[in-house]
């Protein structure tokens, strides 16, 4: 195995399983506030619904959390759904930030309806585990390793890249920049080759 920058271009020399699921948990795909969708079906921009913003979810933010009905949670892209959220409302189907109103509670208006799963990235929706990430004998290419690194894969077997030496022989050969004597040729054979071995070496990576 070798580690993912050094496998670039190179042939994946078995099959490789993803060990997780991609997404591992729900996200949002959206900033914006996570909401039951029932609670703003009939949000309209005439006549908006006011929900209580009762947290704020960061990306990176790993306690549980729980969304009661009735209230909102501001919640950023790739931020993990609290439990009890269907849908995302975006930032701009609202009024894009919370307003004091009160004893310091934030509020949020929102202008439109939300149907569940509307902004949510479920759990597994880019790759299932047992998914082949890295299939035998493909050419691993920067998207590849990316793919690669995302479900915890630090290194990677692969095939070597192909060496070849090409060398002329006879007395007679002399390279390019040698001065050129009678009986003497300059040898072209050994560049034509080795130009072609690189030649197909490149075409199989890139193919």
């Amino acid at each position: 195995p070798q580690p993912l920058l050094d496998a670039l271009d190179l042939a994946c020399a078995e099959d490789v399983v993803a060990p997780i699921s991609l997404p591992s948990f729900d996200n949002s795909a959206m900033d914006g506030y996570a909401v039951v969708a029932d609670d703003v079906a009939t949000a309209t921009p005439e006549r908006p619904v006011l929900l209580p913003v009762a947290e704020d979810i960061p990306a990176g933010r790993t306690d549980p959390l729980t969304l009661k009905a009735g209230t909102a949670h501001r919640i950023m892209t790739g931020a993990p759904m609290p439990d009890g959220a269907d849908a995302v409302v975006r930032f701009e189907e609202t009024d894009a930030a919370t307003a004091p109103m009160g004893s310091g509670q934030s509020f949020v208006r929102v202008y439109r309806p939300t149907r569940p799963l509307d902004n949510v990235r479920a759990a597994g929706e880019g790759i299932l585990a047992g998914t082949i990430v890295g299939r035998k004998g493909r050419m691993l290419g920067p998207a590849d390793l990316g793919l690669l690194a995302s479900v915890g894969r630090a290194m990677v077997p692969v095939h070597r890249r192909p060496v070849v030496a090409v060398l002329s022989t006879g007395d007679e050969v002399v390279m390019p920049d040698q001065e050129l004597v009678a009986g003497k040729i300059r040898d072209s054979n050994a560049f034509v080759l080795g130009a072609l071995a690189r030649h197909w070496i490149n075409a199989g990576q890139a193919g």
